[in-house]
């Protein structure tokens, strides 16, 4: 954990393009192991209707529970208001800012998956959260 002040956690961006299925399971993730040390927010640049319920069932099999979350639009101020931005195939929809930290994380999507194929996809992006927790210096919480 770092020593600075709380106003000065860090705060990550996950974008995918229909904010349904990988970054709502990154977000979920996140928010469920930093203990709240990290901002978090996800967005899409065509959001869908909803969220993928078997990433929904699929993060509820692990203990987080993401079933209030909603799609939302990448906007422009998200992207500002964060220190590291995650794209997950979103491609040239995601706005650059200089002084950015941009990741892209190539996984499945998990549209139109069974539960069977969205467990891999939800190991695999809680193994990169860990990892970019440990990058942050922000101890997990579980």
């Amino acid at each position: 954990m770092t020593d600075s002040p709380a106003a000065e956690r860090p705060s990550v961006l996950f974008v995918c393009v229909h904010n349904a299925g990988r970054s709502q399971m990154a977000a979920g993730w996140l928010r469920h192991l930093s203990g709240g040390a990290v901002e978090v927010r996800s967005a899409g640049s065509m959001p869908a209707d909803q969220i993928n319920p078997v990433a929904v069932e699929a993060m509820l099999e692990q203990g987080v529970d993401i079933r209030a979350e909603q799609p939302k639009v990448l906007t422009t101020e998200a992207v500002q208001a964060s220190d590291v931005v995650v794209t997950m195939g979103c491609g040239d929809a995601c706005p650059i800012f200089p002084g950015k930290r941009y990741e892209d994380w190539a996984l499945d999507d998990p549209a139109g998956q069974g539960i069977d194929s969205v467990r891999p996809i939800r190991d695999a992006i809680e193994a990169r959260i860990r990892t970019l927790l440990d990058e942050l210096g922000v101890a997990a919480v579980a």
